[in-house]
């Protein structure tokens, strides 16, 4: 993608036949780049970003589709409390000018957050409930006395603070992926349907209410869930082949009070064609994920 007219090539082949029906708004360049250690790959990626949005530009659907990449919450060297946000040394050098060309594109920045992760590796530290969206004591910032019910929101912040560190405070933030697994190995702790449900569902109704974070109460939340259907072949652990609210199969894997958002999804015995009607995100990895804040 840093080859101008490989670029310009693809986004004809890939974007252009479709745009008149499917509501295309953002291109991610790779996902999770700095958790690759490829040095490479890291200094391409902010030239390859660039090449991407020339070439809308020069086939004049910028001002539809932006560009963006997706980073894993690993980035951050510290995210609690949130005020005290801050980025990687070892990444501060390719952060600092993809911070300044989001800015220049107005283009936001998206974080992969899972507080799953941060309960299974904690679980007698961090209530349950603090990371599923239920009534609970919270926690308060020192540093802001703002309040926090809830895990996710403080690592969202954690992530303006430590973009505000690098000089911008006029970049969004947007999770492109978060969810819980419905099952996992004996010592993922919390992977079951109900904490999958719960964190889910209670997502949505957050989302619903166009929640800001308590460092952004005027900016609702934009989240992508991870992920749309049981990726049953993944290899890793037992959790990999988890995250869907639908199995392989098209049927629910639990019910979140989704009606009216999600359709059916019968599986046609002699099609392998499946029609759904809502957004996707696509990245060049082949993630799909559900966007709920659109609703």
């Amino acid at each position: 993608m840093t080859n101008p007219s490989k670029a310009q090539t693809w986004i004809q082949q890939h974007v252009q036949p479709y745009f008149s029906q499917t509501k295309i708004t953002c291109i991610t360049v790779g996902n999770e780049v700095f958790n690759s250690n490829d040095t490479q790959l890291m200094l391409n990626l902010l030239p390859a970003m660039q090449t991407v949005h020339d070439a809308l530009v020069n086939l004049g659907l910028d001002q539809q589709v932006t560009v963006t990449t997706a980073h894993s919450f690993n980035t951050l060297s510290n995210s609690y409390p949130p005020s005290t946000g801050a980025f990687r040394e070892d990444l501060v050098q390719y952060i600092k000018p993809l911070l300044d060309f989001h800015a220049q594109i107005n283009s936001p920045f998206l974080i992969n957050a899972y507080p799953f992760f941060t309960y299974k590796d904690n679980p007698n530290m961090i209530p349950l409930n603090y990371v599923l969206f239920q009534p609970n004591q919270g926690t308060v910032d020192p540093n802001t006395n703002l309040h926090y019910d809830n895990m996710l929101y403080a690592q969202i912040d954690a992530v303006y603070a430590a973009i505000k560190q690098m000089g911008h405070d006029d970049i969004q933030v947007r999770i492109s992926e978060t969810g819980w697994p419905s099952n996992g190995d004996p010592e993922e702790i919390g992977a079951t349907p109900q904490n999958a449900a719960l964190y889910n569902g209670n997502l949505l109704k957050r989302i619903e209410q166009k929640q800001g974070t308590p460092a952004k109460p005027l900016v609702p939340i934009d989240i992508y869930v991870f992920a749309l259907f049981n990726e049953d072949l993944k290899p890793g652990p037992a959790s990999e082949r988890n995250y869907g609210l639908y199995y392989p199969n098209g049927n629910p894997v639990y019910n979140i009070e989704l009606k009216g958002y999600l359709p059916q999804m019968p599986m046609a015995a002699k099609s392998n064609i499946l029609s759904v009607n809502f957004f996707v995100c696509i990245v060049t990895s082949f993630i799909f994920a559900l966007e709920l804040s659109r609703w």
